[in-house]
């Protein structure tokens, strides 16, 4: 691919999304607009099907909002209410600690940055950029797996893993995309450029991509 074509391959991909439903942490940010219930949802979603973050947000903000409320929560009852989303117990812990940190360095507020953001226990710089994104339209590339293999099968970059794949993004994406781009990627690999033996021939931006490492597909 080269790198004037994004733009048409983004209008594309867009358009594709609408298909499918949108991904959770997008779906509780135009819920609540809280930034604490989009870090806490983000959290969640590590390793886990959006359905079941969705169930678990569900039934964890249905008893707690805010950091306050989330600590007043013991934590075998923290534990019951986001099971079965994975590593649930080690996420009870650090929703506790992320909260106790809200409320001791941050006067109860989610911090805007991705720097501050980083210091919570449990977020790394997928999350970070989430947050910082979608919790306040601030600029931002977050960069999971489906925006990894999905930029290198395009041959849009070249690179070996996630944390390359931001930084290479940062200096060559437009920057009108930036906020958008997890949005748009996270739906197109979960329905259509999947991991193994992709829908290629149902893909809008076939004629784009450079299939890189791919060897079947449907």
């Amino acid at each position: 691919m080269r790198d004037a074509e994004i733009h048409a391959v983004l209008r594309l991909v867009k358009r594709e999304c609408r298909k499918w439903e949108e991904p959770i942490v997008g779906a509780v940010a135009k819920e609540s607009q809280d930034p604490f219930q989009i870090l806490i949802a983000c959290v969640l979603s590590l390793r886990t099907k959006d359905q079941t973050t969705a169930a678990a947000s569900q039934r964890l903000f249905a008893l707690a909002r805010d950091p306050t409320a989330m600590l007043k929560l013991p934590l075998h009852r923290l534990e019951q209410a986001i099971y079965p989303v994975g590593f649930y117990r080690n996420k009870a812990k650090h929703i506790r600690l992320i909260s106790q940190k809200l409320l001791s360095e941050f006067h109860g507020r989610v911090p805007d940055t991705i720097e501050d953001l980083l210091t919570l226990k449990g977020v790394g710089r997928k999350t970070a950029n989430l947050v910082v994104t979608v919790g306040f339209q601030k600029s931002g590339i977050c960069v999971d797996v489906h925006v990894h293999r999905i930029c290198n099968r395009w041959g849009y970059i070249r690179t070996k893993n996630p944390e390359q794949t931001e930084q290479v993004l940062r200096q060559k994406l437009p920057r009108r995309y930036w906020i958008t781009f997890n949005d748009w990627l996270v739906p197109f690999g979960q329905n259509l450029c999947k991991p193994v033996s992709p829908y290629c021939s149902l893909c809008p931006v076939q004629r784009f991509c450079q299939r890189v490492g791919v060897r079947t597909s449907r």
